[in-house]
């Protein structure tokens, strides 16, 4: 049995614009997929997902993910979460010449699904790497990164960017615009979490904000004012040593970028893709005193991440009406782990 997990993610700025050639700057966080794997003797795939915050499932089939396991989740989520393994199945099979190969896999995860964190990436990132090394072919990082993201964008037909592999490969916090991919060096982050219990439709949203962009004009510009959020925030992530950035000390930097935080939301909020549970929890956290707060993710639901140093934000989401889960979330250092 090969073991392997990777990280999940929150944006600091830049999701929905990145699909468009935008920069995003993600941070991987201390929350994990683990996918665990063992050669088969024959073609098939046994899946079991002990926790992706659904009841659990284990499906077998061959070739493809016909048969669907019987949860009381959205249909999509669920065939989402199949298609990403299926299609990082595929992805180790062809990096290892063994079309053929057939795995028993257990999925474990932090990570709520659909909920902006990432829960796919990291899933499909440690599935490829775990079964890649169960049939004796080890891949590099960049590989890993490259082969996950073309598994999600096989799943999301195309509209997948590789941030979120990207960052869940590699781990830290990472620029991301287009095919240029690399990692930033940043203050340490205090970031916080809050969670309402749901979950976007990431397709449906990403397509609501391309109705938006290819129907009126200023959609699109504010597409591209969020990619100029994201070149505003790295001079604050990782300051020239040179430029006005550098004459700030930490706290003063990231102050800095929790107010570009706050206009990087109010921008997704524009174009559709925010929620009253996400918008209520961001403005939690503002009056707590945060330095700045957002949505983190497709939207539709799921999680904001601010940034404050204080207990004052946690204890506010903890309170807020409709936020079921608040957390204090760690910066991953490193990316996929390989642990067997």
């Amino acid at each position: 049995m090969t073991v392997s997990s990777a990280p999940g993610k929150v944006y600091l700025f830049g999701e929905h614009a990145v699909v468009y050639g935008e920069p995003a700057v993600p941070c991987a966080i201390e929350r994990r997929a683990t996918v665990r794997v063992e050669a088969r003797d024959d073609d098939h795939v046994r899946v079991s997902a002990t926790d992706l915050s659904l009841d659990g499932f284990t499906v077998e089939y061959a070739g493809s993910t016909d048969d669907r396991p019987d949860v009381d989740v959205p249909a999509s989520l669920v065939e989402a979460a199949m298609g990403y393994i299926d299609a990082a199945v595929e992805q180790a099979r062809d990096a290892a010449d063994a079309p053929d190969a057939g795995f028993d896999i257990t999925v474990e995860s932090e990570i709520p699904l659909g909920a902006g964190l990432g829960s796919s990436a990291a899933v499909t990132v440690a599935g490829i790497d775990a079964a890649t090394r169960e049939l004796g072919h080890a891949i590099p990082i960049e590989e890993i990164a490259d082969r996950a993201y073309r598994a999600e964008s096989n799943v999301q037909e195309g509209q997948a960017s590789r941030a979120d592999t990207f960052c869940s490969a590699v781990g830290g916090a990472v620029r991301v615009e287009g095919d240029d991919c690399r990692r930033i060096d940043a203050p340490d982050l205090p970031i916080v979490v809050g969670f309402d219990g749901g979950a976007g439709d990431t397709g449906e949203l990403v397509a609501g904000v391309r109705a938006l962009k290819e129907q009126y004009g200023f959609a699109n510009d504010t597409i591209g004012t969020i990619g100029d959020i994201v070149r505003t925030g790295e001079r604050y992530l990782d300051p020239d040593p040179e430029g006005p950035a550098a004459t700030l000390d930490e706290t003063e930097r990231i102050e800095e970028i929790g107010r570009l935080m706050d206009f990087n939301h109010g921008l997704l909020e524009s174009l559709g893709v925010s929620s009253r549970s996400l918008d209520s929890m961001v403005w939690a956290a503002r009056e707590a005193g945060a330095h700045g707060a957002k949505l983190t993710g497709a939207g539709g639901g799921g999680c904001i991440a601010a940034l404050d140093p204080t207990p004052e934000t946690l204890t506010a989401l903890r309170f807020t009406p409709g936020c079921e889960e608040a957390f204090r979330a760690e910066l991953a250092a490193d990316g996929v782990r390989r642990l067997e």
